[in-house]
């Protein structure tokens, strides 16, 4: 854990409103209380929720003024959780994507989209970040992470990157914050402003909040001539299978069938570009499915986590 002082500056990465309590509620707190400052980015207002939405407005069909207006809601909860977490509006940095893509601003919007976040990253200046796990199963938390490695990388900010999981397993190898019974009740009562995600998850959600915060220092991503793949699809995945490559020259996607891949030793390899700065494959068969989270997710030069 780096040490933290008054001259810490914390930037915490959240995919969606909530995330920032989940993932960091604990250490934004001990950072404020050190006399540091905690500034907040958040990519998406989480407008593509419906369920709750559907729920809680009583509606069937949302359209994009229905998405539009939970978003700004959404938005609304995370000021008010944050503000019971001691950090005020000003300090929230809202994108405003859309929920859901997050992955695709990466992938069709490369440059722009690391150009975004890398703006928010000049303008803070951290020495300290946090962002979402590489393999946080829920693909706008995973791209969420890629984009903030890339943006570091462009603005040539050097700071320590921990990461959290919300979504899958944490990991056992992290390091857990100290935390105190009132630092744990404000956590909590910043989740309670996330009315709208209590709505139909209310004991799943709080279950959440109150597990430790662990954090774990981001991989290894150096580039190298060709990245050793994790995974092992079989011949009938292989067949709708797209490879996501994205690193400092950009991103570029190809038809497994059509990737530089190559087998030897029991693994799939990739040939990488010799771009500078760090690398990161993902695999995606881009079907529409209602289940939301990754089969596969993203890898990247050393052991992801």
């Amino acid at each position: 854990m780096p040490a933290i002082d008054g001259q810490t500056r914390l930037l915490v990465v959240a995919p969606h409103p909530d995330d920032e309590t989940l993932g960091g509620g604990l250490l934004i707190q001990r950072v404020l209380r050190a006399g540091g400052q905690v500034d907040v980015l958040l990519l998406t207002d989480g407008d593509d929720n419906p369920w709750p939405q559907r729920w809680i407005e009583r509606r069937l069909f949302i359209g994009k003024a229905g998405r539009a207006r939970w978003g700004a809601r959404r938005r609304g909860e995370a000021i008010a959780a944050l503000g019971r977490l001691g950090v005020g509006e000003d300090r929230l940095h809202p994108l405003g994507w859309h929920d859901m893509q997050v992955t695709d601003a990466l992938r069709c919007h490369h440059g722009a989209a690391v150009a975004e976040v890398g703006g928010v990253i000049q303008a803070v200046r951290p020495t300290l970040v946090l962002a979402p796990s590489l393999r946080d199963t829920h693909p706008d938390h995973g791209a969420a992470h890629v984009l903030v490695r890339l943006a570091l990388w462009e603005t040539k900010t050097v700071a320590p990157v921990l990461t959290y999981a919300v979504h899958g397993a944490t990991s056992a190898n992290g390091e857990p914050i100290d935390t105190d019974a009132g630092q744990q009740a404000a956590k909590t009562a910043a989740m309670q402003e996330h009315r709208t995600q209590l709505a139909l998850s209310r004991e799943r959600m709080l279950a959440y909040a109150r597990r430790p915060e662990v954090f774990v220092p981001a991989p290894s991503a150096d580039a190298l001539d060709a990245l050793r793949l994790p995974w092992h699809p079989g011949p009938l995945a292989r067949a709708r299978l797209r490879v996501l490559l994205s690193d400092g020259q950009g991103s570029v996607v190809w038809p497994w069938r059509r990737a530089p891949l190559d087998f030897r030793d029991g693994h799939w390899r990739l040939a990488l570009r010799g771009a500078p700065g760090p690398a990161f494959v993902k695999l995606t068969a881009d079907l529409s499915t209602p289940w939301i989270h990754d089969r596969y997710g993203w890898t990247c030069h050393g052991p992801a986590r």
